[in-house]
């Protein structure tokens, strides 16, 4: 049994539907519990809900029936600190890079000067502190992700919501940042819930995988992965990680069965 295992529950979702006005319905009977100190990544077919669930937790969207609560509120007494970092940079193109990472505190009242000790730390952070007067248009595709996820950090969230933040990088970029994400993570202490279509990727950065169905998702099955963090290339080419992928695949696979099956 892991050490998270022991940890409380950070958010909890229970027989969570979603109904779209079109009347698709993206979740039924969706129910999960993360830990604090997680890395959890949601995988599966496209189509299968993954997103809504993670718009839900981040209140950017309405359940339509069944319950989300955040039990350590009761004990800590403050919200939930969230962060979330889309499938797309999403920067302000006309803006500095210190300024799209500035602007989480802008809307909260933080003027530039008081926020810059943080947004510079931000920066450093992800090891962006010299391209501070750049804009976006001068970055590369993993350097803009690199920005984004430094705009997610500056308010200090415990939980980050990744939404399939590194699907447009080349691979090479995306192995960088997997590690790097894992790093940061295992440094800062964050609760991480990742959204993903890739099995390689979620077996590499997960403490748990949950595989959903297709759509209406649900949850059908969760794979542990009990291996040493932060991790790095030898675990990625060894024969342990090989199996876990195999294994995650097959269960993977089996979730999409019933829609293929026409």
């Amino acid at each position: 049994m892991s050490q998270t295992d022991q940890a409380p529950v950070i958010v909890s979702l229970k027989n969570v539907r979603k109904e779209f006005e079109n009347g698709t319905t993206a979740l039924q009977d969706f129910s999960l519990e993360v830990r604090k100190g997680e890395f959890v990544s949601l995988l599966g077919p496209s189509g299968c809900g993954k997103s809504s669930a993670l718009r839900i937790i981040a209140g950017l969207a309405a359940p339509s029936g069944g319950d989300v609560a955040w039990p350590q509120e009761a004990h800590e007494q403050s919200g939930h600190e969230l962060g979330f970092v889309f499938q797309e940079a999403t920067l302000m193109p006309w803006a500095t890079v210190f300024s799209n990472v500035w602007l989480p505190l802008r809307i909260k009242g933080v003027s530039k000067s008081a926020a810059r000790e943080r947004v510079m730390d931000a920066l450093e952070t992800v090891g962006l502190q010299d391209f501070a007067d750049h804009r976006p248009a001068e970055l590369s595709g993993g350097m803009k992700m690199r920005v984004s996820i430094a705009r997610a950090l500056i308010t200090r969230p415990k939980v980050l919501l990744m939404d399939e933040p590194f699907a447009a990088l080349d691979e090479i970029t995306r192995f960088k940042l997997n590690n790097d994400l894992m790093h940061l993570q295992e440094s800062f202490g964050w609760t991480v819930l990742f959204v993903t279509h890739s099995v390689f990727e979620s077996v590499y950065l997960s403490s748990r995988v949950v595989v959903m169905a297709a759509r209406p998702g649900r949850v059908v099955c969760e794979h542990r992965i009990d291996m040493p963090r932060p991790r790095d290339d030898g675990f990625r080419t060894s024969q342990h990680y090989s199996d876990l992928c195999r294994d995650v695949s097959a269960s993977l696979q089996a979730s999409m069965e019933p829609a293929d099956a026409f």
